[in-house]
């Protein structure tokens, strides 16, 4: 998947995957991550999520990490705030209070600038990538993360013939096995959404799950 898709889709707005209001799983389990006050999030591909205000209201430091200045303009814009933006090696950092998104590619994000985050939030980064860029993910993840930071990962599976991703299916088995060597995850919760999902049921779904899990670098 090209730098190109992801633009095209910010450019024509076909953000489906936004949502509206903060995700609930994050209220719901952001306590079990044992956080203090003041530790900060790390968001990938983090769009113009408003999970990251959120984060920030709790009273926590959030680094998002989005390749679209469209999306990254966006956030902070609809927020009515107003971030200094500054060079930051390969990525443009735009900052305002205690939330910064550094635009560029994920892929590019260096130990150098994790050192002080201590938890990961991916509502929306591992189910972007096709199958062939998942373990790449993950292994960066794990690269850049200090010992012992904790994180969420939300994911859903379904019949992948049913529906061409993104979102793709990312079966709890995949995620276990992606993660495995570097990581302690934990199935927190696993739930049959399709109900309460018109656009994908519209887009021929049969059935879909979301799972929620903690993890943990070794």
């Amino acid at each position: 998947m090209k730098h190109d898709f992801w633009h095209q889709r910010w450019q024509q707005e076909l953000i489906g995957f936004h949502q509206a209001e903060t995700n609930h799983y994050l209220k719901k389990y952001i306590a079990t991550l044992g956080l203090a006050p003041d530790d900060k999030v790390l968001v990938p591909l983090c769009g113009k999520s408003l999970d990251m205000w959120w984060l920030q209201e709790q009273g926590y430091k959030v680094l998002g990490v989005e390749l679209s200045p469209i999306a990254c303009e966006a956030f902070f814009t609809e927020a009515g705030r107003h971030p200094g933006r500054t060079s930051h090696g390969k990525f443009t950092s735009w900052k305002a209070e205690d939330v910064e998104i550094l635009c560029g590619d994920f892929f590019n994000l260096g130990d150098d600038m994790t050192t002080d985050v201590r938890a990961v939030f991916d509502r929306a980064a591992l189910i972007a990538l096709p199958q062939e860029m998942r373990k790449a993910y993950v292994d960066h993840l794990a690269g850049i993360l200090p010992s012992g930071t904790t994180g969420l990962l939300i994911t859903m599976e379904y019949p992948q013939s049913e529906m061409q991703g993104p979102p793709f299916a990312v079966p709890p088995t995949e995620v276990e096995t992606l993660f495995d060597e570097q990581f302690e995850v934990e199935l927190l919760e696993d739930v049959d959404v399709l109900a309460r999902n018109a656009r994908f049921r519209d887009r021929g779904l049969s059935e879909m799950r979301e799972q929620i899990f903690r993890f943990r670098r070794n």
